[in-house]
């Protein structure tokens, strides 16, 4: 399986930090961004800031955090609206993957997860979701959700959050081994390192069938 390796940041992308990852890190093929600011968790994206990713040649790969619990059917619609909303204001392109930030310590059901791919398939844009597939709530209730709706797993796109050996530069990246779902997944996104001490980012590795559904 063919990967490229990348990072994300809760921080803008500048000059900068970019110099920072190219100097610690290795030149990311994929930069995970936010698509709206979040008091005290993320810094939204710019248009000047997307400007600057896409002169270096990276692919964004677009999150939205602007919520604290997923569960739900309806909270599921809203929240998957509002990331299309924020998409469309930053004019990302349609057919691209908008990635739910689903972090382990949050409430999750399946009818959350049926609800976020349900209202992101007329959009346009497709439904990924960032996850953690050991720790919390989210393995069960994706099996359920998939279980009830086959939709879930033809149409939604995970980045694992397991397991996590640590940061690297890019040559030294693991193999790609993200934990999945025991249930059926396509899982796109491994971040198997979080929190670099260097710089204020993270590192990832994705299958490089995702970039075709990247900004």
């Amino acid at each position: 399986m063919a990967t490229v390796w990348g990072v994300d940041s809760a921080a803008h992308v500048t000059a900068d930090l970019y110099q920072c990852v190219l100097r610690n890190f290795g030149k990311p093929r994929v930069w995970g961004r936010y698509l709206t600011t979040v008091p005290n968790a993320s810094e939204g994206l710019t248009p000047a800031e997307i400007n600057f990713i896409h002169r270096q040649g990276i692919k964004i790969l677009p999150i939205y955090n602007q919520f604290r619990a997923a569960v739900g059917f309806q909270r599921g619609q809203i929240v998957a609206r509002n990331a299309v909303f924020h998409a469309r204001r930053l004019r990302a392109p349609k057919g691209i993957t908008l990635f739910a930030n689903v972090e382990r310590f949050f409430d999750i059901d399946e009818a959350w997860i049926r609800g976020w791919v349900d209202a992101m398939y007329p959009s346009g844009y497709r439904p990924g979701i960032y996850c953690d597939p050991v720790r919390g709530d989210f393995r069960n209730a994706y099996c359920q959700a998939v279980a009830k709706d086959r939709r879930v797993a033809q149409q939604a796109v995970l980045w694992s959050a397991e397991p996590e050996p640590g940061v690297t530069r890019e040559e030294n990246a693991p193999a790609f081994q993200p934990v999945k779902p025991p249930c059926a997944a396509t899982v796109y996104g491994w971040q198997y390192g979080r929190d670099s001490r260097s710089c204020p980012i993270d590192t990832n590795l994705f299958d490089q069938r995702l970039l075709a559904s990247l900004w």
